[in-house]
C-alpha cells in the first residue's frame, strides 16, 4: 500500500468519525443539562474534544501527505506529530478540569434524572464503537490516527461507566457514583494520554529513538573492513515511521571516491534492514584530526 493511499484511507475514515462525534456531543449537552448529570456533561466535553482532536488530526493527515517542497524540503510530516501532541495535551487537561469538577459535586451532590444518562451513554457507546472501528486499522503505523483511536476508545470505555453509573442511579438512587464515575475517566484519560505526549515530544526534540541503540550502529557500521571509525552521530525520526541517521565515517585508506559510495551503499543496506533507517548521510574524512567520540559534547 502506498503512503498516499494510506492518508486517503486515514483521511476519509476521520472525516465519518467527525460527524459521529458531533451528533454525540450534541446530545449529550442536551441530555446532561436536562438530567442535571455531571457525567453525561463530562462525557459531553470529552467528546467535544474528540470533535476538535478529530478536525485536528483530519488536517494534519491531509497536510502531511502533501510532497515535499524547495521552501520545505521535509513537506509537512510533522504535522500529524504536532497533532498528536496537541490532542494528548488537551485530553490531560480536560482530566485535570474533571477532576476539579467531581470534587465540586462530591460536596453538593444533586438529584439526577437517570434515564437520559443511560439512554444518551448508550447512544454515545454505539457511535463511538462504530468510530473505533474506522480508523483502527490506520492506529498501529500512524501516531496521529492513533491519538485520534485513543480519544474514540476513551469514550467507548468513558460512555460504557457513565451507563453503569446510570443504572446505579436509577435503581439505587446512588448519586454520589455520577462524580464518581467523572473522576474514573478523568484518571484514565491522564494516563491514556501521558505515554502519547512522550512520544510525541521525543520526536518533536529529535530524541534518539527508544529502539535504537547507538553503539550497535557504531559496532554495525565499523564492521567494514575499510571503516576505521565512526563518530559525531546523529538519529531521530522525522515522523512515525522515517528514521534518519547522519554521522562522520574514517576511512583507514585514502581509497577514491567510487569506492567508497560502494561501502556507503552497502552501510545503507545492512542499517536499513537492522535498524530500519530510512535515509543516511556519511561525511566521509580520511587521517582527519577531529573529535572522534560517537556524541559530541
Amino acid at each position: 500500500m502506498s503512503e498516499h493511499h494510506h492518508h486517503n484511507v486515514s483521511g476519509k475514515n476521520l472525516f465519518i468519525t467527525i460527524i459521529l462525534n458531533i451528533i454525540i456531543t450534541l446530545s449529550q449537552i442536551i441530555g446532561g443539562i436536562i438530567s442535571g448529570s455531571l457525567a453525561l456533561l463530562s462525557d459531553a466535553l470529552h467528546n467535544f474534544s474528540d470533535v476538535l482532536a478529530l478536525g485536528i488530526a483530519y488536517v494534519a493527515n491531509r497536510l502531511a501527505a502533501k510532497d515535499n517542497t524547495k521552501e520545505k524540503t521535509f513537506g509537512y510530516k510533522r504535522a500529524e506529530i504536532i497533532a498528536a501532541l496537541f490532542n494528548a495535551s488537551v485530553l490531560i487537561g480536560i482530566g485535570i478540569f474533571l477532576i476539579i469538577e467531581a470534587f465540586h459535586k462530591f460536596y453538593h451532590p444533586e438529584p439526577i434524572n437517570s434515564v437520559w444518562v443511560i439512554a444518551l451513554g448508550l447512544l454515545s457507546i454505539l457511535l463511538n464503537a462504530a468510530s473505533v472501528l474506522l480508523v483502527k486499522s490506520d492506529a498501529h503505523d500512524n501516531m496521529n490516527i492513533k491519538a485520534a483511536y485513543l480519544h474514540l476508545l476513551t469514550d467507548v470505555m468513558t460512555s460504557i461507566a457513565v451507563v453503569v453509573g446510570g443504572l446505579l442511579m436509577y435503581y439505587f438512587e446512588i448519586f454520589w457514583v455520577d462524580p464518581l464515575v467523572s473522576v474514573i475517566i478523568a484518571v484514565y484519560l491522564i494516563w491514556a494520554s501521558f505515554g502519547l505526549v512522550k512520544e510525541s515530544s521525543a520526536i518533536l526534540m529529535q530524541f534518539t529513538p527508544k529502539e535504537i541503540e547507538l553503539d550497535s550502529i557504531v559496532n554495525t557500521v565499523v564492521q567494514e573492513s575499510k571503516i576505521d571509525n565512526v563518530h559525531h552521530i546523529h538519529v531521530w525520526k522525522l515522523d512515525d515511521h522515517r528514521i534518519h541517521l547522519e554521522a562522520h565515517l574514517d576511512f583507514n585508506e585514502n581509497i577514491t571516491l567510487q569506492e567508497a559510495t560502494e561501502v556507503i551503499e552497502r552501510l545503507e543496506l545492512t542499517l536499513a534492514e537492522a535498524f530500519d533507517i530510512t535515509h543516511t548521510t556519511f561525511q566521509c574524512e580520511y587521517n582527519r584530526c577531529d573529535n572522534k567520540e560517537i556524541v559530541q559534547k
